[in-house]
């Protein structure tokens, strides 16, 4: 028990490490990979939702973990390309503070929810958080050396997230835990928008 306080424990000091939501000011440099592989890392929504898509996916079995990794890392690569696009989406800052709260009421619910509807929610918040990306690709000094180096990080994050949830699934307490956690966040996000 104290082995998954400790990884929750974990989970708010990663968090408190990050701003709530200043990925997307335009208040931080962009260059390149090392912009892009910093950036999930910078702000809070996009550090729990990338740890909570890699713990819910902990639920499922490997192979549809791994789907629903791939879907979110390649619906974030369309909503990045939208952005280039030049299509505009209304709302996407308050879409993607409120993925915070949705991801965290998936983690939180003690059964399961059919996996095709819960990859489909999170496709559509992974497009919400490609789109925010994509909108700042042009900016960068690099643009393809950015998205990479973002990419990878949501990799990386989904990764630990994984790791967490295979810890924390022996006792689904842990995993509920991390969901009232992140919906408390979100909530916090959403109210100092």
């Amino acid at each position: 028990m104290i082995k998954h306080f400790s990884s929750v424990v974990l989970l708010l000091a990663l968090a408190l490490f990050t701003s709530t939501a200043s990925a997307h000011t335009g208040t931080h440099d962009i260059d390149g990979f090392i912009s892009g592989l910093n950036h999930p890392f910078l702000g809070l929504d996009h550090l729990l939702v990338m740890l909570g898509v890699g713990l819910w996916a902990s639920r499922l079995t490997r192979l549809n973990a791994s789907l629903t990794i791939a879907a979110f890392l390649s619906f974030m690569v369309i909503g990045a390309g939208l952005a280039l696009w030049g299509l505009h989406i209304p709302g996407v800052e308050l879409g993607i503070l409120a993925s915070v709260l949705v991801v965290g009421l998936l983690l939180s619910v003690s059964r399961r929810l059919p996996t095709l509807l819960t990859i489909g929610v999170l496709a559509g918040f992974a497009v919400l958080h490609g789109f925010s990306h994509g909108l700042e690709m042009p900016l960068a000094a690099a643009p393809i050396d950015y998205a990479l180096g973002f990419l990878l990080a949501t990799a990386v994050l989904h990764g630990i997230g994984l790791g967490l949830g295979s810890m924390l699934n022996k006792h689904q307490f842990g995993l509920r835990v991390s969901g009232y956690i992140t919906s408390g966040l979100g909530l916090y996000l959403l109210f100092n928008a």
